[in-house]
């Protein structure tokens, strides 16, 4: 089992940048796919980006592709997420999720490890 532990969050301007950080304790979090989600108020829980294990494959939501990469940190067991051009739509608490499946996805319900999330505000 593996826990998930968000930073990163925060206020920024739109068309700022910002970036977030999953730290994975108990394991490696090479050996699992990351990936990161997001809920804005009133509005489900969505796929935002996800990244395979070997951090050759990545995946995004076409409402974010181009502005945010997903990345692997190896030297601290964690993926981050940049955040580029950020516009007040992004604004969500972002959270982070693992699991081992053979590929990339999108199905919330099948990612097995979540962090509790980061909020991220960005203004006009």
């Amino acid at each position: 089992q593996v826990q998930l532990v968000e930073s990163g969050g925060g206020l920024v301007q739109a068309g700022g940048s910002l970036k977030l950080s999953c730290v994975a304790q108990g394991r490696t979090f090479i050996h699992y796919n990351g990936a990161w989600f997001r809920q804005a108020p009133g509005k489900e829980r969505e796929f935002v980006a996800a990244i395979s294990v070997s951090g050759r494959n990545t995946y995004y939501a076409h409402s974010v592709k181009g502005r945010f990469t997903i990345s692997r940190d190896y030297a601290k067991n964690a993926v981050s997420l940049q955040m580029n051009s950020l516009k007040a739509d992004d604004t969500a608490v972002y959270t982070c999720a693992a699991d081992t499946a053979t590929v990339l996805h999108s199905t919330r319900d099948l990612y097995e490890y979540w962090g509790q999330g980061t909020q991220v505000t960005v203004s006009s």
